[in-house]
C-alpha cells in the first residue's frame, strides 16, 4: 500500500510514477481521490469544531450548576452536537474505507533506477553466465525426454485437467532432489531459516502481500464446509505469502533484522488470462513447486539485500551448470507490489531462448503497510520494515532446464556434480 501522506504531499508526482507503469487499469483516479480527500478534510475540520463546542458547553454547564442556574437549554445544545458528531464519525469511517479501497488497488511506485517501458521489450539485460551448449545431435524438449523418466501429463490431465502433471520414478526423484538441493544451499550457504508453512491462507493474508483484491481471479479459492456458505480461504500462489506475513502485526527488534526465510512449497495459480501460452509441458502449470526466499530488512539495507538475493538465486543455477541471464525489469513489466525487480532467465535448448526461472523483488514498505509490520529503530521510534522476495528457484522449471541442457544423444540425462549426492551418487539418469 502506498503512503497516504505521499499522495497528499505530492499527488502529481505519484500519478506520474504510476503512469510510468504503462498499465491504465492501475492508474489513480485523481478526481475521485481529490473528492474523497476534500470531504475527509471538511468532516475532520467540522468534527474538531463540534468537539471544541461541546467541550465549551460542558464547561459552561458546570459553571451554571455551580451557580444553581437552569442548564436545560445548554444540555439540549450539547445533545444536538452529540448527534451531529455521531453522524460525522459514521461518515468519516465510510470515507476512510473508500480511501483505503482506492489505495489497495494501486501498485507500488517504480524505483528511480527502473527503466521506463511498457513491456518486456524495454527490459535491460544486466549480465550473462555460461554459454549455451552446442549439441552434436537433434535436441529434444523436456516433454519427449521426460516421458521415459516418468513425466506423465496424460495422467495429470485425467486426474485434474489441463496444466497438471504426474511424476513417477526417476522424474519424481529428480524433482525431489532439486528441491532438497536448493533448500540446503539456501540454508547452509546463504543463511536462510527453513520453514514449513500452511498452503491455505485467509483473505487478509493475501491482502497483506498484495494478491488481493487485485488478483482474485488468479487464485484458487476453497470453501470450508464445502458450500457457498462456508468461509472462503485461498491456496497460496507462492510461499512468499505465508513467509512474509509471518511478521504481520509485529513490532520487531532492529537487532533481529534482517530476517531471512526460505520454504519449499507447492504453488497454485489459475493462470487467468494466459490461455494458449506454454500449454506444452511444465513451463506454465496450475500446480508447481518452488523454493522461495524472503528477507525482512531495515529500509536503508533493502537494496543491498536485493542484490544479495539475486546472487543467491544465481548460485543455484551455476551449481546446476545452467546458462542464464539476469534482466532488470522495466516499469511496465514489474509485479504489482514491486518497486524494483530482477528476473533470472535460464537457457532452454529446445526453445532456443531464455525463460524466467526466478524473480527477485524489493517491495520496500508496500507490503509492510498492508500487514502492519514494523521495527523499532535506534531512536526507539517505529518504522515500516522493507520486504523482499525471490525464487530460489522454481523447481519444475529447474527440472526442465536440467533435462534439456544436460541431455545426451541416447536420451539419458547427465547429472550435474552438485546434484549427484541427492540422487544417491548417480551420474546419469536413464
Amino acid at each position: 500500500m502506498l503512503d497516504i501522506n505521499l499522495l497528499r504531499r505530492d499527488l502529481d508526482g505519484v500519478i506520474a510514477k504510476l503512469e510510468a507503469r504503462k498499465k491504465p487499469q492501475e492508474f489513480l483516479d485523481r478526481e475521485k481521490f481529490s473528492a474523497l480527500e476534500a470531504e475527509r478534510k471538511r468532516i475532520q475540520t467540522r468534527t474538531e469544531e463540534l468537539q471544541a463546542q461541546r467541550n465549551g458547553l460542558s464547561k459552561q454547564i458546570g459553571q451554571l450548576k455551580a451557580k444553581g442556574r437552569d442548564v436545560a437549554a445548554v444540555m439540549a445544545q450539547v445533545g444536538g452536537l452529540g448527534e451531529e458528531l455521531a453522524a460525522s464519525t459514521v461518515r468519516n469511517e465510510v470515507l476512510q474505507s473508500e480511501i483505503n479501497a482506492l489505495l489497495m488497488g494501486l501498485p507500488n511506485l517504480p524505483h528511480e533506477s527502473v527503466p521506463v517501458g511498457a513491456d518486456e521489450k524495454a527490459n535491460v539485460e544486466v549480465r550473462r553466465w555460461g554459454s549455451p551448449r552446442a549439441f552434436g545431435f537433434a535436441v529434444k524438449d523436456h516433454v519427449d525426454l521426460g516421458a521415459a523418466l516418468g513425466l506423465d501429463f496424460d495422467t495429470g490431465a485425467k486426474l485434474s485437467g489441463s496444466r497438471f502433471s504426474f511424476l513417477r520414478g526417476s522424474a519424481a526423484r529428480l524433482h525431489r532432489a532439486l528441491a532438497q538441493f536448493m533448500l540446503d544451499v539456501q540454508t547452509q550457504e546463504h543463511g536462510y531459516t527453513e520453514c514449513y508453512t500452511p498452503y491455505i491462507v485467509n483473505r487478509e493474508i493475501l491482502e497483506g502481500t498484495g494478491q488481493l483484491p487485485k488478483f482474485k481471479d488468479d487464485m484458487f479459492r476453497v470453501l470450508r464446509g464445502g458450500d457457498e456458505t462456508g468461509e472462503a480461504q485461498y491456496l497460496i500462489s507462492t510461499s512468499e505469502i505465508s513467509l512474509t506475513n509471518s511478521v504481520r502485526e509485529q513490532i520487531l527488534d532492529a537487532a533481529t533484522l534482517p530476517i531471512k526465510l526460505t520454504a519449499h512449497s507447492p504453488c497454485f495459480r489459475s493462470e487467468a488470462g494466459s490461455a494458449g501460452r506454454d500449454t506444452r509441458g511444465m513451463i506454465r502449470q496450475h500446480q508447481f513447486d518452488k523454493v522461495e526466499m524472503v528477507q525482512i530488512t531495515q529500509p536503508e539495507k533493502s537494496y543491498a539485500a536485493l542484490e544479495q538475493m539475486v546472487g543467491h538465486a544465481e548460485a543455484i543455477l551455476e551449481k546446476l551448470e545452467l546458462p542464464y541471464r539476469v534482466v532488470l525489469l522495466c516499469s511496465g513489466d514489474m509485479g504489482f507490489g514491486a518497486t524494483k525487480t530482477y528476473d533470472l532467465e535460464v537457457w532452454l535448448p529446445a526453445q532456443s531462448s531464455f525463460r524466467e526461472i526466478s524473480s527477485c523483488s524489493n517491495c520496500e514498505a508496500f507490503q509492510a503497510r498492508r500487514m502492519q509490520a514494523r521495527f523499532r529503530n535506534a531512536q526507539g521510534k517505529t518504522e515500516w520494515v522493507h520486504t523482499l522476495n525471490g525464487s530460489g528457484l522454481a523447481v519444475g522449471r529447474a527440472m526442465v532446464a536440467v533435462i534439456e541442457n544436460h541431455q545426451q544423444a541416447d536420451g539419458s540425462i547427465a547429472i550435474p556434480a552438485a546434484l549427484r549426492p541427492y540422487l544417491g551418487g548417480l551420474e546419469v539418469l536413464r
